[in-house]
């Protein structure tokens, strides 16, 4: 590598906190961070889902979803209920006024995306969410013993 500017850590690096930093902005006004949106999204996708759920979901440990749950259920965003028949599962479900936000904050959101992708076509754009897609979902190959 020549210079840093050929290292793939330096863009992405670089994109993520532009883009995290825009999500802050917008998501401030609510009293919700980028991730607390990634799970409320999730709910209002399908409410009632277990912690290990979303975390499945979302690419969380579960140390972080329940901090995650934590400050959710502190704001009065979602309550955690216990399982009808196991009660070492808690059930996350979303309050009204959980529910009540997902019009404003999907709506900056989309303003966010459009403000980052809207310099793209429409096709550049899906390849670059594919692209995106393949690098955070990517897994090292084991190494072998030689």
């Amino acid at each position: 590598m020549e210079q840093v500017e050929d290292c793939l850590s330096f863009y992405l690096g670089k994109a993520y906190q532009r883009v995290t930093q825009s999500a802050k902005q917008r998501l401030a006004p609510y009293g919700v961070t980028p991730v607390q949106y990634a799970l409320l999204k999730v709910l209002w996708e399908q409410d009632d889902q277990s912690g290990a759920e979303l975390g499945e979901r979302l690419l969380l440990d579960s140390a972080t979803i329940t901090g995650l749950l934590d400050r959710l259920e502190q704001a009065g965003l979602i309550e955690r209920r216990a399982h009808a028949t196991d009660r070492r599962v808690n059930r996350v479900v979303l309050t009204a006024r959980g529910r009540d936000l997902q019009s404003s904050l999907d709506f900056e959101m989309d303003q966010m995306n459009q403000d980052f992708l809207g310099e793209f076509s429409a096709e550049e754009a899906q390849v670059l969410r594919k692209f995106l897609t393949s690098i955070a979902s990517w897994k090292p190959a084991e190494k072998t013993a030689h």
